[in-house]
């Protein structure tokens, strides 16, 4: 009865969906007014002229582009509790992010309204969908298993208690509306502690007896809980624990690499899998056609769109353009405008898009976040795809990676480099040399720079695997405080320094 009622409820947003889809320019517009006028009395607002009611073009040309590391003296003075610095208010959450490009830090400010109109109402629009394609599992009949981190005490203010900052999973559970709490589980004194390996323990012996439909969370560490899960029930099949379990709503790192494990989780063809674009700083995209795995551009979510084309990447002063400029195939970087006060802001994501009507998207990986030490160009979306198709030719499962360029520096080589592949398999290749060799042609198919660079070994040799033992990657994050939640091992980096930090370890 309970579920009937939430998905009456939930589907009402399927017109919302409907209309931004048909009338996406429309619906940017309106929002950015919004966004504007909302701000035009804060000190940003009152600083570029948002009572002038600029248009986009003015807007562009008065606000600068900036990333989180220049936009942040005003962060800083917000996280001191400034009141209307960038949006109207004090602002007492902030979403912690180690980015994925490098080690500090990044507290990106969380307001109502990006948790109502960005993150819930997102959260809204995909368990609509779930229930609009999969009916027959009446996914709100049941709990959802969502995985997520922990939140402490604002790191500026730690005196103050009503300020916290946390991983955004933490932060989104701890102000849940009462109906999306009745269906989740665990409850959130579980949820929310920070010591992971007594957290996956104590959760796995909760929700065993809970009557689990859904999953969501990043797959990295689902899989950790689902293992300790299946191991605790004595079973090969986690339907025999969870028999109406029927999707996973996944995000946060790409899934190609995992999809094998899952299968052998859960090898049951009733399982379904939807993929969400949800990040610190807002809830950006989601999958709403199960048979594609191409991202709806979410945008009526508190969030006005610009984007960078490659070619602007490294301007000082990069020239943006419109969601109406847009062309398919290209990629470009996100700026974004928010209702938390990010205003063209660099979330540092690259996309493509694959449909102009309505707007859908691949992420591609990172502007900071890709391997180019040769000219190569290659970037989170060549990589992942690269090595599920070295999984899928030698029955292997990766659990994690990084990779790094090999450089040399002289003699003979010195006009050639290589790429080492450092890989915690889940389930080790019998011939590394033909992963590799995959891994590589793949790569070579994918990408035409990659494979000029790889002709005849001219400037770009065969790659280097290296195999990590299991736990290389864990450990490695504990090191750095960042085991569990939302954290996760940098994939692709032109320098050497995190790949040769976690070979040190290794080695000590």
């Amino acid at each position: 009865m309970i579920g009937t009622v939430l998905t009456w409820a939930v589907q009402r947003r399927l017109a919302s969906i409907e209309h931004f889809r048909r009338h996406p320019h429309e619906v940017q517009q309106q929002l950015y007014r919004q966004l504007l006028h909302t701000a035009r009395a804060t000190d940003w607002g009152r600083r570029y002229g948002y009572a002038d009611a600029p248009s986009a073009r003015e807007f562009a040309q008065r606000v600068p582009v900036s990333s989180y590391e220049e936009l942040y003296p005003q962060l800083e003075r917000v996280l001191l509790g400034e009141a209307d610095v960038l949006w109207p208010g004090r602002v007492q959450w902030f979403a912690k992010s180690s980015g994925t490009t490098n080690a500090r830090s990044k507290y990106i400010p969380v307001t109502r309204e990006a948790l109502h109109e960005g993150h819930y109402r997102a959260g809204r629009d995909m368990t609509a969908l779930a229930t609009l394609h999969y009916p027959a599992h009446n996914v709100l009949g049941g709990k959802t298993l969502s995985l997520g981190g922990t939140h402490g005490p604002n790191p500026l203010r730690p005196e103050a208690p009503d300020s916290r900052a946390g991983d955004i999973s933490a932060v989104i559970m701890q102000h849940l509306p009462a109906w999306a709490e009745f269906i989740r589980t665990p409850p959130l004194e579980l949820a929310l502690l920070d010591e992971w390996e007594d957290k996956i323990e104590r959760i796995a012996r909760h929700v065993m007896q809970a009557d689990v439909r859904v999953l969501a969370g990043v797959p990295t560490w689902m899989i950790v809980l689902l293992r300790r899960v299946r191991e605790l029930a004595g079973t090969d099949d986690l339907h025999a624990v969870w028999p109406r379990l029927g999707l996973f709503l996944h995000g946060a790192v790409a899934f190609g690499p995992y999809r094998e494990l899952f299968r052998q989780l859960i090898p049951s063809p009733q399982m379904h899998y939807l993929e969400i674009y949800n990040a610190s700083e807002g809830y950006l995209a989601l999958q709403d056609e199960p048979d594609s795995e191409d991202l709806l551009l979410l945008l009526n979510h508190g969030i006005y769109y610009e984007f960078l084309p490659q070619s602007q990447w490294g301007e000082a002063e990069p020239q943006a353009i419109g969601l109406e400029q847009v062309e398919l195939g290209r990629t470009y970087a996100l700026l974004i405008s928010t209702n938390a006060g990010l205003w063209r802001y660099k979330i540092g994501d690259t996309v493509r898009f694959t449909s102009l009507a309505p707007y859908r998207i691949r992420i591609c990986g990172r502007t900071k976040h890709f391997l180019n030490a040769f000219g190569e160009e290659v970037v989170i979306e060549h990589a992942d795809a690269a090595l599920a198709a070295a999984c899928h030719a030698t029955g292997t499962t990766v659990g994690d990676y990084t990779a790094a360029p090999i450089y040399f520096a002289e003699g003979p080589g010195s006009s050639r480099g290589s790429h080492q592949w450092l890989i915690e398999f889940t389930r080790p290749p019998a011939d590394p040399a033909h992963f590799t060799a995959v891994l590589d042609n793949t790569l070579r198919q994918l990408n035409s720079d990659y494979d000029a660079k790889r002709h005849r070994d001219l400037a770009l040799t065969a790659p280097t695997l290296t195999v990590a033992p299991a736990g290389t990657f864990g450990r490695w994050l504990a090191s750095r405080g960042k085991l569990g939640g939302q954290h996760k091992v940098p994939r692709l980096s032109n320098s050497r320094e995190l790949l040769d930090e976690i070979l040190s370890q290794l080695n000590n």
